[in-house]
């Protein structure tokens, strides 16, 4: 049984990279490692390693849920930083015998002009396989949404938007929490809104990921950008009078920073709890 190393970036879940190893599970005798290199943004500051080790893990799993809807087994793992440690490290846990790199086309990969492909055959002595996905070509199949959310991410407004978007087309959402601070109990509090939000997206059978941010609202964008896939932002805010992520001119931030198109959703939390009370009274 042959151990076959997949490793990616960005272009994680993409359909040349997916088919490149379903044809090799076709051959038979092989057991695939998918990695993915913990990559710093080229902008902007990330406070906590965590965030960046979500997004990786992210990566990860979108090749291992496509492979699972194949009845492909695969296990994944993040990895150093660099792309070229990030294999060697996994060639020598693993016990790898062959392995499948895949990139952008070379116009646009970094690792392609940091020739990786030759220096990971050279060091390893294994097996190669080169698979280039073009990300601007998948996109027909599938909107990727980013949704920036704290405290309303568990508002209904929310939610629904995001189920209509689903049932319009095929979307993948990305969900990116922002925390409140540093402390343990503020990344608690971001998982638990985090994971409220994925729950309820799951359930009705929309594919969703995310993670927790910077505690910068327009830092955790601007690093989300690079981070995933974007092909269009939805940010969920309070009200106006109550939303500092608005007082900081968020959403036009973003809109003047990015092409992609922009979308705001406010949900007012003192509506909701009212409603729930009067539930409840009545």
């Amino acid at each position: 049984m042959a151990n076959v190393l997949v490793v990616a970036n960005d272009t994680h879940g993409g359909r040349s990279l997916i088919e490149a190893i379903k044809d090799r599970a076709a051959q038979g005798d092989a057991r695939f490692v998918v990695i993915a290199p913990q990559n710093k943004p080229q902008s902007g500051m990330v406070i906590y390693d965590e965030a960046v080790r979500d997004a990786a893990q992210h990566r990860v799993d979108a090749t291992l849920s496509a492979l699972r809807e194949l009845g492909i087994e695969a296990r994944g793992d993040v990895m150093d930083p660099d792309p070229f440690n990030a294999t060697l490290d996994a060639v020598r846990e693993y016990g790898i015998d062959e392995i499948i790199v895949s990139t952008h086309p070379e116009t646009r990969s970094g690792w392609l002009r940091r020739d990786l492909i030759e220096r990971v055959q050279e060091a390893t002595g294994l097996p190669v396989r080169h698979v280039v996905v073009d990300l601007d070509a998948d996109r027909a199949e599938a909107t990727h949404t980013l949704v920036i959310a704290n405290k309303t991410a568990g508002g209904e407004p929310l939610f629904e938007l995001l189920k209509q978007r689903a049932s319009d087309g095929h979307h993948r959402f990305t969900v990116i929490v922002p925390q409140d601070g540093g402390d343990g109990h503020h990344t608690a509090d971001a998982r638990r809104r985090l994971q409220g939000l994925l729950e309820r997206l799951h359930e009705e059978g929309i594919a969703a990921t995310g993670g927790i941010g910077d505690p910068d609202p327009y830092t955790a964008v601007m690093n989300a950008l690079q981070f995933y896939r974007v092909d269009e932002i939805v940010i969920s805010t309070l009200p106006r009078m109550r939303s500092r992520w608005l007082r900081g001119d968020l959403v036009e931030r973003v809109k003047r920073a990015t092409a992609c198109p922009v979308e705001h959703v406010v949900v007012d939390l003192d509506a909701v709890d009212a409603d729930e009370s009067g539930a409840k009274a009545a």
